[in-house]
């Protein structure tokens, strides 16, 4: 039985081997959702402009897509600080001695 219990304690603790390739697909899709929702705010300020016929409402559009990206980034950026407060309290990179 406590064999058994080992093996799944080292089960738990063992990093997935695509560890590396998953942080980058974070990273890259960071890049592409910003994009993308520049991408859907022009398209809705188009949209708007040819609803409406007046030139200025295609700006109200930019500037969701805007507001879209800078909440991609804010997402990504609390996400990346969750990430990073759990390491800091990782007992393995803690380098201050108690006394």
């Amino acid at each position: 039985m406590n064999n058994q219990d080992n093996n799944t304690n080292k089960k738990d603790k063992e990093e997935p081997k695509l560890q590396g390739i998953l942080v980058g697909i974070k990273g890259l899709s960071l890049g592409i959702s910003i994009v993308v929702a520049l991408l859907l705010g022009i398209g809705i300020g188009i949209l708007l402009k040819n609803i409406f016929d007046v030139f200025w409402v295609f700006w109200i559009g930019v500037f969701w897509g805007v507001c879209a990206a800078i909440l991609n980034v804010y997402k990504a950026y609390k996400s990346q600080l969750k990430d990073f407060d759990k390491l800091a309290n990782d007992p393995k990179y803690n380098y201050k001695n108690d006394k």
